[in-house]
């Protein structure tokens, strides 16, 4: 059978009606106390017509947090927030992950009531951090303590089981773009000589753990992991990324996920020098792809069998009813990078569906 963008699909028990998913999009614009508001349910609800949409990136503690006004998935009044959010995809017939985060290192004592940020070695990445004062240079980061580490695995347990009661369909673990799953998987940010770093196996120990806690809130069939192997944003490398997200694969791929989620190539410069359809098929479940991806590009992928499920960023910022444009072949709306980050329904919400467009010709 041939498949297409519009070629349903099973996640666990989730049928989608396509393969369009929502990427992760972070906008800046959670209320008060890092809560979900009216205005990004909103925002959300105009997009359910996506196969899946996966949340922004929602950190799972206070120490986490590593941008102005993202939301978190760890107070009730989040919770309330988040839930207000999913009953409006629902009702507007849509599905939703919540994509579980801890920046680490991509932080500031600023946004941290003073305390260092954390990682899995005391390596300061390059650049600077986004601050509710404007952008201040990335410090040293605080090289986590065993006991640091076992609580924040517990921390994204409980983060694991809010989002359960918040409504959410499943949840995705964030363990790409150099945040701190990611700081673990890289040799270039973790030089650790303990038992979660140096080998592949030890710096995979924290995702699998962060995964094993996971899973008592909810079964595998319902939890995605994204990765992004060449990716260098924040200040990322790896000696050999072909090997150690080939052995990532290998491991997530006995354990019966929903899908793996990979972000191809460096996302900056666009650069691919993987072979991305053998980590797909070391992997070996459904392969969820992205960076870049147009509607040419994304047909070609599915055809092909290098994806199950592709992932639009850019173009859902400004397109709600991408899955109809895309099916109709309607013009795309250009997004205004402008209003990308912080802001109100401009940029956000009032980006015009296709209806709108052919009342106002």
């Amino acid at each position: 059978m041939s498949v297409d963008l519009f070629t349903p699909i099973t996640l666990g028990k989730l049928e989608l009606p396509n393969r369009v998913v929502m990427a992760p999009l972070t906008r800046n614009r959670a209320g008060e106390g890092n809560v979900p508001t009216d205005l990004n349910a909103e925002y959300y609800r105009q997009r359910a017509s996506a196969g899946l949409i996966i949340s922004e990136a929602t950190q799972v503690s206070p120490g986490g947090v590593g941008y102005p006004a993202t939301p978190g998935i760890h107070s009730p009044e989040q919770v309330a927030g988040w839930r207000k959010l999913t009953d409006a995809v629902h009702g507007a017939g849509g599905r939703m992950f919540c994509q579980l985060w801890y920046c680490g290192r991509i932080s500031h004592p600023s946004m941290l009531n003073g305390k260092l940020p954390v990682a899995p070695s005391a390596i300061r990445p390059e650049g600077e951090a986004m601050t509710w004062e404007g952008p201040q240079p990335f410090v040293t980061p605080k090289a986590l303590t065993e006991k640091e580490i076992e609580h924040i695995i517990g921390e994204y347990g409980r983060a694991a089981r809010l989002a359960r009661e918040a409504g959410f369909d499943g949840v995705e673990v964030h363990a790409a773009n150099g945040y701190l799953i990611d700081q673990f998987l890289r040799d270039g940010s973790n030089r650790r000589e303990d038992r979660w770093g140096g080998a592949l196996e030890n710096r995979s120990r924290f995702l699998m753990r962060v995964l094993d806690t996971v899973f008592e809130a909810w079964r595998p069939e319902e939890v995605g992991v994204r990765i992004s192997p060449e990716n260098r944003f924040n200040s990322m490398d790896d000696s050999d990324p072909a090997t150690t997200f080939d052995y990532v694969a290998h491991q997530l791929g006995g354990l019966g996920l929903a899908y793996l989620h990979v972000l191809e190539g460096d996302m900056l410069s666009g650069e691919r020098a993987l072979d991305y359809r053998h980590l797909r098929d070391t992997f070996g479940g459904t392969y969820m792809a992205n960076n870049g991806y147009d509607l040419e590009r994304a047909r070609a992928a599915l055809a092909n069998g290098d994806a199950d499920l592709v992932a639009f960023g850019r173009l859902y910022i400004a397109n709600p009813d991408l899955v109809a444009r895309f099916r109709e072949g309607t013009p795309l709306n250009e997004p205004d990078p402008e209003t990308f980050y912080g802001g109100d329904a401009h940029g956000y919400t009032d980006y015009p569906f296709i209806e709108e467009e052919t009342v106002g010709a």
